[in-house]
């Protein structure tokens, strides 16, 4: 036993070493529809985001800018689900069963990184005010989850290669190493202007023990509450990313399948959505798409919640990798 869990837990470090390492920029078209599907047919008209003109909605969502976050693949998934069911194992052999957490019981403190370009919001440098409404708009939509989060300091930085960085690049390394705070249970969050009509990216809890440095929160700068990203401008990037911080997979994992995302209560969705299609139903299986999940790429103004199955993986997760992780 002692072997197998050991081997399991090197492969494990190994596949995230690779994964987390790998700069999501230059994902093929391949890699993208893998982690979005086939989406719906789209004839409305030319959307523009961020200063980059896409044919419409539907070509911006599968550019892959809607969200940056790494595609955990099949095998991947299989081994993490082996290591967390060991681990809930584990626990309840040594007389401490895992718990379902209470509502509001964990506290995440939260450092939130504004990264400018220069003076004034053109630049990036969002005031107190919207940073203070982006904590407040995690906090209302994780209200029925354990987590709870709690701004403890902002720092702000003016460097226009941080300013610009996408996922994987030496910038966000160096950005991230610079500014990072805490450790695997502190969420970190940076705010700026990667460019290519990005959104935003996060990394996993299941990353943190091989790339410390790099775990954390990215989100555009303009998608804070009040911001100029609309549709997504109601702080919802930042919920959808904080989603993957604690563990959860898009609603559109696996598409069809019965696995899916792994959790139960999520009905199974064939590919992403967007804007908001209400009644949308693109599986045989029982319910409606979870267009109104905080974790679809539906516009900010259609997401609402999270499910009572998500909350428990979120729980687990956080418990499995930031909560027993060393800082």
């Amino acid at each position: 036993m002692i072997q197998i869990r050991s081997t399991l837990t090197a492969v494990l470090a190994g596949m995230a070493l690779l994964c987390s390492a790998a700069p999501a920029l230059s994902a093929s078209a391949a890699d993208i529809k893998a982690q979005i599907g086939e989406t719906d047919a789209d004839f409305g008209p030319k959307f523009t985001f961020n200063g980059k003109a896409f044919a419409n909605q539907k070509a911006f969502i599968d550019s892959g800018a809607r969200c940056s976050t790494r595609h955990v693949p099949d095998f991947e998934q299989k081994m993490l689900d082996a290591s967390l069911n060991q681990w809930v194992a584990e626990r309840a052999a040594a007389g401490k069963p895992v718990q379902e957490r209470p509502i509001g019981s964990v506290n995440v403190p939260v450092y939130f990184h504004v990264i400018n370009n220069g003076s004034g919001i053109g630049n990036g440098d969002i005031p107190d005010g919207q940073i203070t409404a982006q904590i407040q708009v995690l906090n209302e939509a994780y209200a029925n989850t354990p987590f709870t989060f709690t701004l403890v300091s902002t720092t702000r930085n003016t460097n226009s290669s941080w300013y610009t960085a996408g996922p994987g690049t030496a910038a966000e390394s160096q950005m991230k190493s610079t500014l990072r705070q805490g450790g695997a249970g502190t969420l970190n969050i940076y705010s700026s202007n990667p460019g290519g009509g990005l959104l935003g990216w996060a990394t996993f809890p299941s990353d943190y023990t091989s790339s410390p440095s790099m775990d954390g929160v990215v989100i555009l700068f303009s998608s804070v509450p009040g911001g100029t990203a609309a549709p997504y401008n109601l702080g919802d990037t930042a919920t959808h990313e904080v989603g993957h911080w604690v563990g959860l997979y898009h609603t559109f994992q696996g598409g069809c399948r019965a696995t899916g995302d792994r959790v139960n209560d999520t009905p199974a969705e064939k590919s992403s959505a967007f804007g908001c299609p209400t009644g949308r139903d693109t599986c045989s299986a029982p319910g409606v798409d979870p267009i109104t999940n905080f974790m679809d790429y539906t516009d900010d103004s259609c997401m609402d919640s999270f499910t009572a199955g998500q909350t428990t993986r979120a729980d687990r997760q956080h418990q499995k990798y930031r909560t027993n992780a060393p800082v």
